[in-house]
């Protein structure tokens, strides 16, 4: 196959074209000069000129979960990074340039915008072809309305709004003032692209193939559209931004760029489109079903304490057939095939660049016996964040924000429990395994997903693809106490809070970073989970909690009307199969009754049920939570405290290693100078400078 070789270099916005030129040379070259009309009524050309699109898609700029050498909106106030130097404390202390941390602030600019002009000329120009059927004409113009859509999506929640390019392109042989234009509004920027979405999901099929996998389909389209429409409702973009940074955020003529008006009837636009999605009936939650017997790697299903609503119903009923730990770890670490995931709507599949899934978990790994870098960390406001079994908080949950402001309602008072588990008592703690003594007492009893996605201390790392010649071991505990292998050091690999990371790994994974390039022969291959049907749930229920009114919104094809109000059994089919994936108690009435305590149990459902796919980061600037929460000081376990002070080291403290603060600048990741240069009509984000 010839060779698609990219020729120039793309500048921003005003390089965006509709191919109105005669020869696509000063675009891309094959291996010869070939017009519009030869690309595009050629098949192979135009499916190479599409997979050029999905390219930029695989860009390590364009990933929402990735370790942090290239974009870090993985790490917010739940997870840390102990090495790359000072790099986070820079990050968290807002301590980087108009260039990013590393490069960011341009590269994600550029990729977006060359993925966004690609996609265009493909939209504009494929109907030329004869070749293929109207029907898959349709469908390829739909994957590249969803990835010109998926672009735009990155800019918006990086940068807040960007400037909107004609659909029909902009002639770049003219001079930059004349091409030059503001950015959008956030209303006008969700606008245009959930009408991009609607379009995209009409030609769009609802499955796509095995190999195909990461391809977008109906149900991708319909629920990127809701989780745009949501972030439009959230109080950020929709009237309630603070006042410093909806006033910094306008034209050069003024113009907000933010709403000053709240509208509510925007949160019922994001609850019918989740809905959209929901009555498609084509995604589920995944889950694994019950075990009677196991072993270390996969143990026997632990049953959750009594429920009158769900321990005696099978799924989605209940939880008497299935197994919480294990639906809910199986779904991230490569257990369950991306096309046989009944939950995953989309995914970068294999377009994860270089710093994806793997290298995180690179990154997760024990130092010693994983041969990983043991560098990533759980906060203490992660940790305390997962619930007991039975749904209740545990004992001195953010005990440590007592008294501060946004804390309201999110902590108690109880002396944390302290104490260690002992051979004999290791029967009583099933969730533990085999190898629990020593463990302490804060760390029994938690709810599945704490299991699943924490590394506490004396937690058991299976490890099965370890090999003896390598005098490597199998099922082993891993404690970060000072002094022992994968505890404080003199060196950057050990867990700060004394907390490691689980999510993602599977049982077989183990690696060897002290070779080059990193070896990953021995770890499961994972996809991605850009989209998954649990956060469309959570889209539904959050939204429909902010309604005082009831409206009527047609269906994304307007076959329907849908009736959107704060309904509670409609906001229980959002949140109550996911606690009973989780083998979790449901909400009591109260909660559902008052909308404040129901928005405080949701943004935690959130924390826990997407953590670490780059959701919080985002999540915390929509609500307007950032300011509270990410200038909140970063606490875990006494890491310097050595075994023989085991109950020193469970005590909370400050890590004065991370440092947290919040500035405004720290709302809105910068724009570039170069593009500011450009453009004259472009503005800065709030806090940051322009160029000289």
């Amino acid at each position: 196959m010839k060779k698609i070789v990219i020729a120039l270099a793309f500048a921003g916005i005003v390089l965006i074209a509709g191919g109105c030129k005669k020869y696509l040379d000063s675009d891309y070259l094959f291996d010869e000069r070939l017009t519009t009309e030869e690309v595009f009524t050629n098949t192979d050309y135009a499916n190479r000129w599409l997979a050029q699109a999905y390219s930029f898609l695989g860009s390590n700029f364009m990933q929402d979960v990735s370790s942090k050498k290239y974009v870090p909106f993985n790490f917010a106030d739940d997870m840390y990074y102990g090495d790359e130097s000072d790099g986070y404390k820079r990050w968290k202390n807002g301590q980087y340039t108009e260039n990013g941390l590393n490069g960011e602030s341009k590269e994600i600019w550029n990729v977006a915008y060359k993925g966004i002009r690609q996609a265009s000329i493909f939209i504009n120009n494929i109907d030329i072809n004869k070749q293929f059927t109207a029907k898959e004409i349709a469908n390829l113009k739909g994957q590249a309305r969803f990835l010109r859509a998926y672009f735009y999506w990155v800019l918006l929640r990086t940068y807040g709004p960007v400037p909107i390019v004609p659909n029909e392109g902009i002639d770049y042989t003219k001079e930059y003032d004349e091409i030059a234009q503001p950015r959008n509004t956030y209303e006008e920027c969700a606008v245009y692209l959930s009408n991009e979405l609607v379009e995209a999901a009409k030609g769009l099929s609802l499955q796509q193939g095995i190999q195909q996998i990461a391809r977008p389909t109906r149900g991708a389209a319909l629920a990127l559209r809701a989780r745009i429409l949501l972030y439009a409702a959230s109080p950020l973009a929709n009237g309630k931004a603070p006042a410093d940074v909806a006033g910094a955020l306008v034209t050069k003529d003024g113009k907000p760029l933010l709403s000053r008006t709240y509208d509510e009837s925007k949160w019922a636009r994001a609850a019918a489109a989740a809905k959209d999605v929901m009555d498609m009936g084509q995604y589920r939650l995944y889950v694994a079903y019950k075990k009677t017997t196991g072993d270390a790697a996969y143990p026997a299903t632990v049953t959750p304490p009594f429920d009158s609503n769900f321990s005696n119903s099978a799924w989605p009923s209940g939880w008497s057939d299935i197994d919480p730990y294990e639906s809910y770890r199986a779904l991230f670490n490569g257990t369950v095939p991306a096309y046989q995931n009944p939950e995953l709507i989309f995914t970068h599949g294999q377009n994860q660049g270089g710093e994806g899934i793997n290298v995180l978990v690179l990154h997760q790994l024990p130092r010693l016996e994983g041969k990983g870098y043991n560098s990533h960390g759980m906060t203490q406001k992660q940790v305390d964040a997962y619930a007991m079994n039975d749904g209740s908080d545990i004992p001195g949950m953010n005990n440590m924000y007592a008294g501060r402001q946004g804390y309201e309602g999110r902590y108690n008072t109880q002396p944390r429990t302290t104490g260690f588990v002992t051979q004999t008592e290791l029967t009583k703690y099933p969730e533990l395994g085999p190898l629990g003594v020593g463990v302490n007492k804060q760390f029994v009893q938690r709810e599945p997903r704490f299991y699943a996605s924490v590394s506490y201390n004396g937690s058991t790392w299976n490890l099965l693809n370890a090999e003896s010649v390598r005098d490597e071991k199998s099922n082993v505990q891993i404690f970060y106490y000072r002094g022992d292998p994968n505890g404080y050091k003199n060196t950057t690999y050990w867990p700060r809070t004394g907390v490691g990371i689980k999510k993602y790994v599977h049982p077989d994974d183990i690696s060897n970073v002290a070779v080059t390039p990193y070896d990953q022969s021995r770890m499961k291959q994972k996809v991605d989970p850009a989209i998954r049907y649990a956060e469309v749930l959570l889209i539904y229920a959050e939204a429909l909690n902010e309604l005082n009114g009831s409206y009527n919104i047609p269906s994304w094809d307007g076959s329907k009307t849908q009736v959107i109000s704060r309904n509670i059994s409609e906001m229980k089919r959002g949140i109550q199969p996911i606690r009973i994936r989780a083998g979790l108690a449901d909400y009591q009435g109260d909660v559902y009754a008052d909308p404040n305590r129901f928005r405080i149990k949701l943004k935690r459902e959130r924390q826990v049920e997407l953590f670490a796919e780059g959701h919080r980061y985002f999540d915390l600037r929509r609500w307007t939570d950032a300011q509270s929460e990410e200038s909140a000081p970063v606490y875990g376990y006494n890491a310097y405290a050595t075994k023989a002070q085991a109950d020193l080291f469970h005590n909370v403290v400050e890590t004065p290693s991370l440092p947290s603060i919040f500035t405004l600048k720290m709302w809105f990741w910068p724009i570039h100078f170069d593009e500011l240069k450009r453009n004259k009509y472009l503005t800065q984000n709030p806090g940051w400078t322009n160029p000289e």
